[in-house]
Formats: C-alpha cells, structure tokens, sequence
C-alpha cells in the first residue's frame, strides 16, 4: 500500500475512532548488518566501512572469510581509524579463520568488541591481502 494512501487512512481511522495510530513504518534498529569487503595484507588498509549506527551490535564479527590465494583460510584482525586519521589493530589481533562461514556467537570470531557507531572499520589479513570476508556490526 502506498505510503501516502496509508497514512490518510489511519488519519480518517483516527478522526472516527479518536485514537492515535502510529504510522506502520518503524524505526527499530536492526540486529546487525553483515558488510562483505576486501581486505588490506597484515596491518594494512582494505575496503574501508563504517560501523552500523542503526544495529544493536556493538561488536565486529566475522561471519565468513574466503582466502583468495589457499584453500586452508589465513588469519584476520580487526583495524579501526581515530579521529587523527590513524589506524590501530583491535586488541584481539590477528585469529585463524578457515575459508567458510563462521557463528557470529562464536567469541573466536569476534574481531573487534564496543565499536562506536559510524567508526570506520577495515579487516587485514595476516599472509596475505586481498582475501574477502563478511562482517557482522
């Protein structure tokens, strides 16, 4: 139903009724928002995202990981920029991750823990650059 059509509606619902209905469109934030992106080799810069302001996770998870260069995974650490422009490794480091999906209640997974919202985020890998992975935020 269109937007406007459904607003009249409960407009003329309310008009007969005397009650207020609130509109069917909510602003609720999300659970998480999986990202997939590419990433730098160890402590360099990959694709650059930026932590969800509109999902209740405070934490960068890995939910998959692909190596681009073996088929066994590599290890994957977390970076976050400041303020200054720098960019820092979470405190977890680098943690070994086969190619595949992983939980995202797995702790193992949990790159880097209570990022602000609107942070910016990128992953590195440490053998090598370029693998791709998802990250739950």
């Amino acid at each position: 139903m269109n937007r406007a059509i459904t607003a009249g509606v409960l407009a003329l619902v309310s008009a007969a009724t005397g009650l207020v209905f609130a509109p069917a469109v909510s602003a609720a934030p999300q659970a998480c928002v999986t990202q997939s992106l590419t990433t730098g080799g160890n402590g360099g810069v990959g694709t650059i995202r930026y932590k969800s302001a509109t999902s209740t996770c405070g934490d960068l998870n890995l939910t998959y990981s692909d190596d681009s260069t073996s088929t066994l995974g590599d290890r994957y650490a977390g970076r976050l920029r400041n303020s200054s422009g720098v960019w820092s490794t979470c405190n977890k480091g680098y943690v070994w991750a086969s190619d595949g999906s992983h939980s995202i209640s797995d702790s193992t997974y949990w790159l880097c823990t209570d990022v602000r919202d609107n942070t910016p985020f990128t992953v590195a890998s440490y053998y090598d650059g370029g693998d791709t992975v998802h990250i739950a935020h």
